[in-house]
């Protein structure tokens, strides 16, 4: 029962903003990759793509220490260049989605992936069900 839940809200989820928002990851990652030094935030938008296109049974999860001073370091670059375009691309979804009452589910998830494209190193995301021994979840769905 909470399979076919997860399933209907992903496809709801993906026809209704997902496939944009991964497209706005995809192209900041094409984007970064074009430069060696900045391959890494490539490789994690790329990641976040694949979790905007079907978020529904999957966590964001972090170390319960805390993450380490490159990930800081590295997540302040991000924000900088393109963490805050693509939250905007979630308030603006959100925003759209919060229209209909069968949107608003949604509109809730978009802005709990806020964090993660502001701050994406030094998190993994993992199945719901599956989170590794010394992690916590920043946000479960």
């Amino acid at each position: 029962m909470l399979g076919d839940m997860r399933l209907l809200l992903n496809i709801i989820w993906l026809v209704f903003g997902g496939l944009w928002l991964a497209i706005g990851y995809v192209f900041f990652g094409i984007i970064a990759c074009i430069f060696i030094i900045t391959i890494p935030a490539g490789i994690a938008s790329f990641r976040m793509a694949n979790y905007a296109l079907w978020p529904f049974g999957r966590s964001v999860v972090q170390k319960t220490g805390g993450s380490g001073g490159v990930a800081g370091i590295t997540n302040v670059v991000w924000f900088l260049i393109a963490g805050v375009w693509l939250a905007i691309g979630h308030l603006t979804t959100a925003a759209a989605q919060a229209v209909t009452i069968v949107g608003i589910p949604l509109a809730i998830a978009n802005l709990r992936m806020i964090p993660v494209s502001l701050f994406p190193f030094g998190k993994q995301i993992v199945d719901s069900d599956r989170i590794p021994a010394g992690y916590e979840p920043m946000v479960k769905f």
